[in-house]
């Protein structure tokens, strides 16, 4: 048994011999990935309207997104409270071998049933990969979980970006199966990486009983040694909810009574997020196609939305580091919603200036949710809150491509989309405000 003095030598600060910025680095290139698949369907709809072997309409590509996004809300609820049981290394491993094999399948769907079947399966890995991801790097980067957060997703959102150039450069030429081709060529060198480099969880760990190897990891990369069982696991997390949660109780924890306020308000704000950051990655190239613009501006106005997104996170961390997350998305969600409506303005080249400013807003206002649920739950418990903050989330991202797709049936897509998600990201303000502090 180890005692109270073995823990104090073990704690004491030790040289880092490894850089935590390459664990940061292979987590960014795994969201990058899921940040593809948040385009990808967007990005070829407009392709697949006019795919004559399949005469799809707007209500069978409703339900091609659909399956894929029922798919990541399964994923991210089972896989990411598994992620606190079997591991943040395995998972992820695990969840970007899924979903690239998956998406590569999607390039030889034969049928639109086919297709709708292949992207719900990728969508079980890709649920996964984001929360376990996130968990990984606010691990790694300690006191820093505004910008933790908000770093990884940018590779989100790059990802996103990369997409719309892919397919400016590839639809017209190559056809909508080989965006799903070029879209897994990135985990073919990810991968082997991971396994070689991206080290377990020490909190994962600890938790297990595995002390000593949590230790060594901890000191390998400068971070304190965490021991669940005898000291709170997050000097941000409240200390009445440190000390109340239990290891090996994680989906516990998100509701025991301390957190279930907190817990709800952030399942509701995750909600209205993703509805806004999947309906407009669906559907804004066709809304925009339906105002007037030709493909080819409407596929620049998905790239500058995320090309906003990037920078909106960037500085989105910083000012979550200072204010605190949860304060900083109630201005981000009340921000967004502004910006959405003002889209509803034909201003000729001026929405192009809108769209980014809409883009700033919108996704890192998303993002600043995860960064509040990894500093309001305790080490043992953040990949679970994670996993199902983005899984209820998930729900409203199957909402999103319905909401978006239910205005362009009824022919009223332009304007009235954009007040729609205007309303959709103040009800994400009012939630986000109905959530317990972290300080």
């Amino acid at each position: 048994m180890r005692t109270s003095s073995d823990r104090t030598a073990a704690q004491a600060p030790r040289h880092a011999t490894r850089s935590a910025s390459l664990v940061v680095a292979l987590c960014w290139v795994a969201v990058l990935l899921d940040g593809f698949d948040l385009v990808v369907l967007g990005a070829v709809n407009p392709a697949l309207l006019d795919y004559p072997d399949w005469n799809l309409d707007a209500g069978g590509l409703t339900v091609i997104s659909t399956a894929g996004l029922v798919g990541m809300t399964l994923g991210a609820l089972a896989i990411g409270t598994l992620t606190d049981v079997l591991g943040r290394r395995r998972t992820l491993i695990f969840s970007v071998t899924a979903f690239s094999v998956l998406t590569l399948a999607c390039a030889f769907a034969t049928s639109p049933e086919m297709l709708g079947g292949l992207r719900f399966l990728a969508g079980l890995g890709l649920g996964g990969a984001l929360p376990t991801a996130l968990a990984i790097v606010a691990e790694f980067m300690p006191g820093k979980k505004g910008s933790a957060s908000t770093t990884v997703m940018t590779g989100y959102h790059v990802g996103a970006v990369a997409t719309a150039l892919l397919a400016l450069v590839l639809l017209e030429s190559s056809g909508w199966r080989s965006m799903f081709i070029a879209g897994t060529l990135p985990a073919f060198v990810l991968v082997p990486l991971m396994i070689r480099y991206l080290p377990e969880s020490p909190a994962y760990l600890s938790v297990r009983g595995r002390h000593d190897e949590s230790e060594r990891i901890a000191a390998d990369y400068g971070l304190p040694p965490i021991d669940v069982t005898t000291v709170p696991s997050d000097t941000d997390c409240p200390a009445d909810v440190a000390k109340t949660s239990k290891p090996g109780s994680p989906v516990r924890t998100l509701f025991s009574p301390q957190l279930l306020r907190t817990s709800v308000s952030i399942w509701v704000t995750s909600f209205m997020g993703l509805l806004l950051v999947y309906g407009l990655n669906t559907w804004l190239p066709t809304i925009m196609r339906e105002a007037g613009y030709d493909l080819g501006a409407s596929l620049s106005l998905l790239l500058v939305l995320n090309a906003g997104a990037v920078a909106g996170l960037l500085v989105a961390g910083r000012v979550a580091d200072r204010i605190g997350a949860r304060t900083a998305g109630i201005a981000w969600f009340t921000l967004a919603a502004l910006f959405l409506a003002t889209l509803s303005i034909n201003l000729a080249y001026g929405v192009y200036v809108l769209v980014f400013l809409a883009g700033c807003f919108v996704f890192s206002s998303q993002v600043l949710v995860y960064a509040f649920t990894s500093a309001a739950y305790p080490a043992e418990a953040r990949a679970t809150a994670l996993g199902w903050s983005a899984g209820v989330g998930r729900i409203g991202a199957i909402c999103g491509p319905i909401l978006g797709g239910a205005l362009l049936q009824a022919g009223v897509a332009y304007p009235w989309g954009f007040y729609a998600f205007a309303a959709v990201g103040v009800l994400g303000a009012l939630a986000l405000s109905t959530s317990r502090p972290v300080r």
